[in-house]
C-alpha cells in the first residue's frame, strides 16, 4: 500500500465535540448526524523555498495534506492564474482532469477509500463532484455509484457513465438526491464519498489557496471570491488561510466573498439578517442556471457563515441575466465556462477596489451556453 493514513488524524464534530477514528467512523456524527471536521494535530508549515522541484500537482503541499503518497492522482492542481482586469484575476480550475475544481477534493476521497478498501463507493452530486468521484474511483479500481437529480446536464451524466460508475437519477432536486445517497451509504461495506460530510474533501479544496499563495510569491489577494452552494471551496479556502496565517506565512487573511445565485440564496439571506444559521426551514428556491450552487439547505451553513464573517468578507447574489451575460463575456475573452462557474465573474468583474481572484471552476462543455 502506498502511503498510510495519518495516525493522529481523527474526525471531530464541530457541533458537539464527538470524536471518531477515521478508519472506523460512520459518514456523519453519531450524536447530531452533522458533518465531520478533521483534526490532524500540529503540522509543519509549507515553506515557499521548499516547493521548487516537487511534483507539479496539488500533492506538492504535502505538509498541509491529511494523506501522502497518493496512488490515484491524475495530476490534478497547479491550474493557471490569469489576469482579467487590472484588479480581477481568474484561476482556471476548469483545466482539471475532469474539467472542474471538484477534482481537488475527489482525489482525497478516492485515495482515502482506496486505503479503507470498501466494497463500494457512493456519492451524490449535481454533476461535477459526481463526475470527479467517478473518475478517481475508476483510477483506484473501486466500484462507484453516483446519485444525481433529474435535470442534471446530460454532458455531466455522460461523463459519469464514461468512467464506469453506476448512475442513479433521482426524481426531484438536490435535497432528494442527497437523501437517496445517504440511505445507500448506511449499507455495510459502503464508503460515502460525500463532498459535504467528509472533511478530507475540504483539505483537498484548500490547495486552491496554497496555489494562489505560491503563484503570488508568498502573498494572497485582498479578496477571494468563490461560488457557494455547499461551501466546499469556501471552507477549504478558510482552512488554508487560517493555516498560512498561523504559520506566519501571510500577514493577514483575505476577505472571502461568497457568491450565490439570487434564485437560490439561503446563505446570503441569513448573512444579511445577521443570523448564525439558515433562516427557517428553507425552500427549494426558483430554477437557476447555476445548478452547482442551487443548495437550499447546506449542512455546513453555520461554518460557512462564520468563515465569511471572520474573514471580513460578504455575500453577493447574481441574477440569471447577469449569469448569462457573464458567460458570454468570458467566452468573448477566450474562456468557455459553465454557468455555475461564471457566477463570481458576474458578481465582482467590475471591482476596482483592491485585488480579487475568481475561480473559473467548471468547463463550458459541461452545460453549454445558457439560453
Amino acid at each position: 500500500m502506498t502511503g498510510t493514513l495519518i495516525s493522529t488524524a481523527t474526525y471531530l464534530c464541530p457541533q458537539d465535540g464527538t470524536r471518531a477514528e477515521v478508519t472506523t467512523a460512520n459518514w456523519c456524527c453519531p450524536v447530531c448526524a452533522g458533518p465531520w471536521d478533521l483534526d490532524v494535530g500540529a503540522r509543519p508549515p509549507v515553506r515557499l523555498d521548499s516547493l521548487p522541484g516537487r511534483v507539479n500537482s496539488l500533492w506538492r503541499y504535502e505538509e498541509a495534506l491529511p494523506l501522502a503518497g497518493p496512488a490515484v492522482s491524475l495530476g490534478e492542481g497547479r491550474t493557471p492564474l490569469v489576469p482579467l482586469t487590472g484588479h480581477v484575476s481568474a484561476k482556471l480550475d476548469y483545466l482539471m482532469p475532469t474539467l472542474s475544481f471538484k477534482d481537488r477534493g475527489a482525489v482525497m476521497l478516492a485515495e482515502l477509500a482506496r486505503r479503507l478498501s470498501p466494497e463500494r463507493v457512493v456519492a451524490d452530486s449535481s454533476g461535477n463532484a459526481g463526475t470527479a468521484v467517478a473518475a478517481y474511483c475508476a483510477r483506484a479500481g473501486l466500484p462507484c455509484t453516483v446519485y444525481v437529480p433529474e435535470g442534471t446536464s446530460p454532458k455531466k451524466t455522460e461523463q459519469i457513465r464514461a468512467h464506469g460508475a453506476r448512475l442513479e437519477i433521482v426524481p426531484g432536486g438536490r435535497e432528494a438526491t442527497a437523501l437517496a445517497a445517504r440511505a445507500a451509504a448506511g449499507a455495510p461495506g459502503t464508503f460515502y464519498a460525500s463532498h459535504v460530510f467528509n472533511p478530507y474533501f475540504l483539505h483537498g479544496t484548500k490547495t486552491y489557496v496554497y496555489e494562489l499563495w505560491e503563484d503570488l510569491g508568498g502573498t494572497l489577494p485582498d479578496a477571494i471570491a468563490v461560488p457557494v452552494g455547499n461551501g466546499t471551496l469556501l471552507l477549504g479556502a478558510a482552512l488554508a488561510t487560517a493555516e498560512l496565517l498561523a504559520h506566519g506565512l501571510i500577514a493577514r487573511r483575505p476577505a472571502l466573498i461568497a457568491v450565490q445565485a439570487e434564485a437560490v440564496s439561503p446563505l446570503a439571506a441569513a448573512f444579511r439578517a445577521g443570523a448564525d444559521d439558515l433562516l427557517g426551514t428553507g425552500s427549494a428556491g426558483a430554477p437557476t442556471l447555476a445548478e452547482g450552487i442551487a443548495i437550499p439547505r447546506p449542512p455546513r451553513a453555520r461554518q460557512i457563515l462564520a468563515a465569511v464573517r471572520e474573514s471580513g468578507g460578504t455575500f453577493l447574489t447574481v441574477t440569471e441575466d447577469r449569469i448569462r451575460a457573464a458567460q458570454r463575456d468570458l467566452a468573448a475573452r477566450g474562456f468557455f465556462v459553465e454557468t455555475t462557474g461564471v457566477a463570481c465573474w458576474a458578481a465582482v468583474g467590475d471591482r476596482t477596489d483592491g485585488s480579487v481572484v475568481v475561480p473559473l471552476c467548471g468547463a463550458g462543455l459541461k452545460t453549454g451556453m445558457a439560453l
